[in-house]
This record gives C-alpha cells, sequence and structure tokens, in this order.
C-alpha cells in the first residue's frame, strides 16, 4: 500500500507544475462603428521586447479567403508596424496564430507560459502591441508595457479611439 501511494503521489506531483503554469491574457474589444460602409478589421497582436523588436507573435485576424479584390493577404501589409516588424518575414498562414477576422465585440485570446510563444520568451521588459486597420476606415496602434516573467499579477489597459475599443492585458504567475 505504500508503495501505491508513493507512485500515486509522485505521478500528482509530477503533474501539479502544469496545472500552475503562468498565463497572459488579452482581451481586444471591436467597437461598433456608425459608418456607411464597414468592413472587419484586420488585427494583429505581438510582443514587442525593450528595443521594440517583435519578440512574438500573438495572433493575426484577416481575411482568409479569396473575393473579387484578391486574397486577403494582399492586405497585411497594411498593418504597418506588425508588417515592418515581423508580418514580411512569416508565411500565412501561420499554425496558431492566425484567424479570421472578428465581428464586433470583446475577443479573448489566452497563452501559457509552457507553450510557445511564451515558453522561449526571456526574462525582461516588453509591450503588448495591437494594432488594427480597417478597408475604408482608419488605423490604430495600442502598447501596454509588462515585466516576463510575472513575480506578481500584471494588469494593464488602453482605450482605443477609433478602430479598436479597450484592450486589457492580464497576466498570472
Amino acid at each position: 500500500m505504500r508503495v501505491t501511494l508513493t507512485i500515486a503521489l509522485s505521478g500528482l506531483l509530477a503533474t501539479a507544475p502544469a496545472a500552475y503554469a503562468a498565463s497572459l491574457d488579452v482581451q481586444v474589444e471591436i467597437p461598433k462603428l456608425n459608418v456607411a460602409e464597414y468592413h472587419r478589421p484586420y488585427v494583429a497582436v505581438w510582443i514587442e521586447d525593450a528595443t521594440q523588436k517583435s519578440a512574438a507573435n500573438l495572433s493575426v485576424w484577416y481575411q482568409q479567403t479569396a473575393n473579387a479584390e484578391g486574397h486577403g493577404t494582399k492586405w497585411l501589409p497594411d498593418l504597418r508596424q506588425w508588417w515592418r516588424k515581423s508580418g514580411r518575414e512569416l508565411q500565412m498562414p501561420v499554425d496558431g496564430v492566425t484567424g479570421p477576422t472578428r465581428p464586433v465585440g470583446r475577443h479573448t485570446l489566452s497563452f501559457a507560459d509552457n507553450q510557445a510563444p511564451l515558453r522561449d520568451l526571456p526574462p525582461g521588459q516588453y509591450a503588448l502591441v495591437v494594432e488594427a486597420v480597417r478597408e475604408v476606415g482608419g488605423r490604430e496602434l495600442l502598447k501596454i508595457p509588462f515585466t516576463w516573467p510575472a513575480r506578481a499579477a500584471q494588469d494593464g489597459r488602453a482605450e482605443g479611439a477609433s478602430e479598436l475599443g479597450s484592450v486589457a492585458l492580464s497576466i498570472k504567475p
């Protein structure tokens, strides 16, 4: 019985760190706009290091099907900052990163520190960057600074003025 209990407890302890992995949660709000011609925005969410170089791509939302105007990737360079820092080097689509444009509302992205892309993120000062651009619309970029890895809970928020609503960052150690 002692052997069985010891084996059971060691198995439980071996899986415990995964249950307590640090998390990084991002909430991006796409606001409802009262405009004559509305198109869903292209949105890029990434992490920049202290030198403003791209450290990790978290998510890119774009039109993924062909239409009369051409394939959706044609317009990715309109996400200017993201495109210059990492987008032009990527072969689209990127598994686990790219996805279709999102409708009006709040959208949550969650990442664990023991999984890509956070697993390989070295300790340091970073900024969460969210950029949005919309056809027949504007462009907006928001940044929220944070420290990685988190020693304590961190929360940050930025408010958009046109293409983005509220963007919130929550990190739990």
